[in-house]
């Protein structure tokens, strides 16, 4: 018995593992193709051994794996950090509880199949809801090896939770049948048609990555650039007003983009540039009343020397309201009567005093947004106001780089966490942007995986959009990011920087762009007729 539990518990172990690396370790994409195996093996050895309270074991294998690649959000806020282990853990949990559910009243493979629907049906769902962490989707497990899948531009990110749960069920499927002498009973054919089966499935997405990746590169020179320049300021969020004024980061930034600009000044005919600085760099921004900043008037007065450059600038911005009442459920009021509501937002400027603002909408629950506003708002108003209340946007809107002789380019903002959303991010491409931007904040979570993990998604986004990325952090890592996902120019953690680069502008539109997340769609409708009739059988008793 003692051997029995080293093994079900070294499975569990080997599973988060096998899982963890593809997050942490460059690369090691393709172990997620068998990483789910362990699982599997370690619940049927389980059942068959009589095991009870195998939950223990499955939520404790996905407690390791949440903790081993996202401990880092503990750097952050430790609260928060230790929920988002454990709620999502109990998620994986709850869905892999569904699948032994099924295995009471569905034989043969259609359990597996209920399995891998009702994982993909969940992460989709993630996707959309209001409380969300969908970090460890598992078609993320290859954003650090773009390579192996360039065909996201047709199925998004969960084309590649498919695959793996495809590769995952095919493996532990001829294991399953070995190990009972099962395979050893088929005829040749048989055999010959299950390994080429399973051969095929893991081998052909490999074959297409490749073939499409290739015709994309070679088309990637062509066309139209944009000139950028990524400023990474390098100042640390925790001690952001404290060490330096407002009045001294503005300088900070304003020295480098000089410096990156040197040349340009009062040349007229020079084709349009976008500057690029990191998310919420000022906290003096009132909606709709710029001039009242004075980094808005600082950076005006600076682009009037560089006619068609274009700053872009992340800042908390605010809405004030004059009102008897309470205009809004996330509105704090003053003390002097008014009422205010936050955002945070995206600015795009320039010498003429032109200025185009977004509101990002894809926000961090409690350090942001209190979800469910109408209820939450009023627990958080009797705890202190201790969660973020900040506003997003309802639609996304695009931002314009204006040149002096009248062109306009449009582009998307991604702020921080919006790139994690595949099928949200595409909005941006729908609307016309021809280039993306991402403005973002990681050094809250210090020297960890976690800016490293955040940085490589932006590469699943360029795929599934095929639109390049300006990516600009506070500090590391920045980077330009190619339509086919490679990062060129990324600078280094904790060290101020300046990338000068180009950008091409694509107006293709992607399969995936075209239509959304089919593969998420599909198998959340395969998940809700295989719970029906789970339901079905067990009112029937059949």
């Amino acid at each position: 018995m003692k051997k029995e539990n080293m093994l079900i518990w070294g499975l569990v172990v080997l599973f988060a593992l096998m899982m963890s690396a593809p997050f942490i370790i460059p690369h090691t994409g393709i172990l997620a193709l068998f990483g789910l195996v362990p699982l599997l093996c370690m619940e049927r050895i389980a059942s068959q051994l009589g095991k009870k309270r195998i939950w223990i074991y499955h939520y404790s294998a996905f407690v390791l794996w949440n903790t081993i690649t996202t401990f880092w959000v503990c750097n952050a806020t430790i609260g928060g950090g230790i929920f988002a282990v454990l709620a999502n853990s109990l998620q994986m949990s709850l869905v892999f509880g569904l699948f032994r559910l099924s295995k009471k009243k569905f034989s043969g493979s259609l359990p597996y199949i209920f399995l891998a629907a009702a994982w993909i049906a969940w992460e989709r769902f993630y996707f959309d809801a209001e409380i969300s962490w969908p970090w460890l989707v598992l078609g993320n497990s290859f954003a650090r090896t773009t390579w192996a899948i360039q065909w996201y531009e047709i199925t998004g990110a969960l084309g590649g939770s498919l695959w793996i749960w495809a590769c995952n069920l095919g493996l532990f499927g001829l294991l399953a049948s070995l190990s009972d002498g099962s395979f050893f009973c088929w005829n040749r054919k048989a055999q010959a048609a299950s390994l080429t089966g399973y051969a095929a499935i893991l081998i052909l997405p490999f074959i297409a990555s490749v073939s499409i990746g290739k015709a994309y590169r070679d088309s990637i020179d062509e066309g139209e650039k944009l000139p950028v320049v990524i400023v990474q300021p390098n100042i640390d969020p925790y001690n952001k007003f404290q060490a330096m004024t407002q009045d001294q980061q503005n300088a900070v930034l304003e020295g480098h983009i000089e410096s990156a600009l040197k040349g340009r000044e009062a040349d007229s005919t020079a084709g349009p540039l976008l500057v690029v600085a990191p998310e919420t760099f000022t906290d003096d921004i009132i909606c709709g009343e710029y001039d009242r900043s004075r980094t808005w008037r600082r950076f005006t007065s600076f682009l009037k020397d560089y006619p068609s450059v274009n700053m872009l600038f992340g800042a908390t911005s605010y809405d004030y309201f004059e009102s008897a009442s309470k205009p809004s459920h996330t509105a704090r009021q003053l003390r002097d009567g008014r009422w205010v509501e936050s955002h945070n937002s995206a600015l795009m400027t320039d010498g003429t005093s032109r200025t185009e603002i977004f509101h990002k909408s894809k926000l961090v629950v409690a350090v942001e947004m209190t979800p469910y506003p109408a209820i939450f708002c009023k627990i958080d108003d009797m705890l202190g106001g201790v969660m973020g209340r900040c506003v997003g946007q309802e639609e996304i809107s695009l931002l314009n780089v204006k040149s002096a002789d009248g062109q306009s380019i449009p582009i998307g903002c991604a702020v921080c966490y919006e790139s994690v959303y595949g099928e949200y991010y595409t909005g941006y491409v729908r609307k016309g942007a021809r280039a993306m931007a991402i403005i973002t904040n990681d050094a809250w979570w210090g020297d960890t995986p976690g800016y490293k993990q955040h940085l490589s998604y932006a590469s699943l986004r360029a795929i599934e959009t095929r639109r390049a990325i300006a990516r600009c952090a506070n500090t590391g890592i920045s980077a330009i990011i190619s339509p086919s996902g490679e990062i060129t120019q990324p600078t280094p953690w904790w060290e101020p920087a300046v990338i000068k680069g180009e950008i091409p502008l694509r107006d293709d539109i992607t399969f995936y762009v075209a239509h959304g997340d089919i593969t998420g769609r599909l198998c959340s409708f395969v998940f809700i007729l295989l719970l029906l009739a789970l339901g079905v059988r067990f009112v029937t008793k059949r």
